[in-house]
């Protein structure tokens, strides 16, 4: 499953996000409101968890204006402000779960389950192609008894050619996408990871492939 964590300390950012990642989630970080926003409006997330205090914008703004886009994505917000009068607000302003810092780390885990289970907008964890199965909770990638486990950008990339398939992508739009259209990476890792898929989809004697569309891009195809 893909979280947005917005969280503008730069420190707990990471650790929350090694966290997640060692629990199977993918993971989007950015470090203010309306970047929060932006994100929210370009990928199909499973769940944002969003600190309140933030710069540019603040989460409670920030989750108004996502909620005014129509999107019924759940939400917790992390926040220093204990106060009930605070709890309030930002359960009025559309968050599902409100979690009070400094936090255990247990008790986020729990939380987010207990969150991604009640969403309203139920997103199968299972996506299938052809022969392939991919398991958005185990982030494994199976073919009659073999599997493996994609990691990173290689399983955002999976995700995304499985929830589309046929569709072809450019090279850009498989950036845009997966790296963030204000990713400093360079464009070549688009090239590496679509190999490691390549040489994975081999290993499990799929038949299916990534084309390559010459000077086009890459789809996710049945082998002809």
């Amino acid at each position: 499953m893909r979280l947005l964590f917005a969280e503008d300390d730069r420190d707990l950012s990471a650790a929350v996000k090694a966290l997640l990642e060692r629990s199977g989630y993918v993971v989007d970080v950015v470090f203010d409101g309306a970047e929060a926003v932006d994100y929210a409006a370009a990928e199909n997330y499973d769940g944002i968890i969003m600190d309140w205090m933030m710069p540019e914008m603040d989460g409670v703004e920030a989750l108004k204006k996502i909620r005014a886009s129509g999107s019924n994505v759940p939400c917790m917000l992390l926040t220093a402000r204990d106060a009930f009068e605070d709890r309030i607000t930002g359960l009025d302003a559309g968050a599902d779960d409100y979690l009070p810092k400094p936090f255990n780390a247990g008790e986020l885990l729990a939380r987010v389950r207990a969150m991604l289970r009640r969403r309203e907008n139920y997103v199968p964890d299972t996506l299938r192609f052809e022969d392939l199965t991919l398991d958005k909770g185990s982030c494994e990638l199976s073919c009659g008894g073999r599997s493996v486990r994609l990691t990173g950008k290689a399983y955002q990339l999976m995700e995304l050619f499985m929830e589309n398939p046929h569709l072809l992508f450019s090279v850009q739009q498989l950036m845009d996408k997966v790296w963030g259209w204000d990713a400093e990476a360079e464009i070549n890792v688009v090239w590496v990871n679509i190999s490691q898929l390549r040489k994975k989809l081999a290993e499990l004697a799929s038949a299916t492939e990534i084309r390559v569309h010459r000077g086009t891009g890459y789809s996710l195809e049945k082998k002809s």
